[in-house]
């Protein structure tokens, strides 16, 4: 234990979870202070271990500072008077409060009673209201801890945030990593450096039962989005010829390589997954072969 603000724990381990999972536990590293690395990005599939990162953090400091010893390889903690957490989703319907209510509130106590020497713990925010309100409160939120420079640990789904590691020091991105193997996800568990843009959200209703054809349209509502960058008015139920024709209408070339500048553009290399680039390149030679489709029409 320490005077200063570094938290920096080697190979540590969530010793609940340990205890009861039936696999092997993959430890991993926690380094937070409030200079170079105090707020991490995390993001990452859904059941990849995000949440028991960020909780195990938390609580090996507690265990710490209460005078017992924590399943880690080594550990230097500077002493965190508070800890704020952010996690799940729940209703106070006796108080008249949503689900969302809720959530902002505690967000609210985190913001209103930090100090320099907090740890804050932040499973999603602004989840439980539309996407462009959510993220846009979790994009202001992650900025005013930037500002403060207190030791956060920041798990979303909202990929966007991954941009403020660009933008101001001190923030951090990092992914849990995943193997693809003939379409099949296999979860490592291990947190890296760097930034993810797939969720595998999809992957996950298929392992949890949903129904081939739901999994199959949400493949294709998903091309849609990432195609058009439209989530209000471009979802619909079956694209006519004529849609696609009065898309592709007037120059359809200069369309077409107008949409594939913006997806080339909006892609980050370095985190891409070989799986993720070739689906990419399928979507950038579909939309190809379509106006090619269509101009032969004409």
């Amino acid at each position: 234990m320490t005077d200063e603000t570094t938290l920096d724990i080697q190979d540590c381990r969530h010793p609940v979870v340990e205890k009861t999972s039936r696999e092997s536990f993959v430890p991993n590293d926690t380094l937070l202070d409030c200079e170079e690395n105090h707020l991490i990005i995390l993001t990452g599939p859904n059941m990849a271990g995000k949440s028991t990162y960020i909780r195990q953090s938390a609580l090996l400091v507690i265990l710490a500072q209460m005078g017992s010893y924590i399943p880690a390889r080594s550990a230097r903690i500077g002493i965190v008077d508070k800890i704020f957490t952010r996690i799940g989703a729940h209703d106070e319907i006796a108080k008249g409060q949503s689900t969302f209510m809720v959530e902002m509130s505690e967000a609210a106590d985190i913001l209103n009673n930090l100090s320099p020497r907090s740890l804050i713990i932040l499973d999603e925010i602004g989840r439980g209201t539309s996407t462009y309100d959510g993220l846009s409160l979790a994009w202001s939120l992650a900025e005013h801890l930037q500002k403060q420079k207190v030791r956060t640990l920041f798990a979303t789904h909202f990929h966007e945030l991954t941009a403020l590691a660009q933008q101001y020091p001190g923030v951090k991105n990092y992914n849990v990593a995943v193997k693809e193997w003939r379409d099949e996800i296999i979860f490592l568990h291990k947190i890296v450096p760097g930034a993810t843009d797939d969720s595998y959200g999809i992957y996950v209703a298929k392992l949890a039962g949903i129904p081939k054809d739901v999994i199959d349209r949400s493949r294709q509502i998903l091309t849609q989005l990432e195609l058009q960058n439209n989530l209000k008015e471009r979802i619909q139920l079956k694209p006519t010829v004529e849609d696609q024709s009065s898309f592709f209408s007037g120059s359809a070339d200069n369309a077409t390589l107008e949409k594939i500048k913006s997806i080339i553009q909006a892609m980050d290399i370095n985190s891409l997954t070989p799986l993720a680039a070739l689906n990419k390149i399928q979507v950038l030679k579909e939309m190809v072969e379509l106006s090619k489709t269509l101009d032969e029409g004409r």
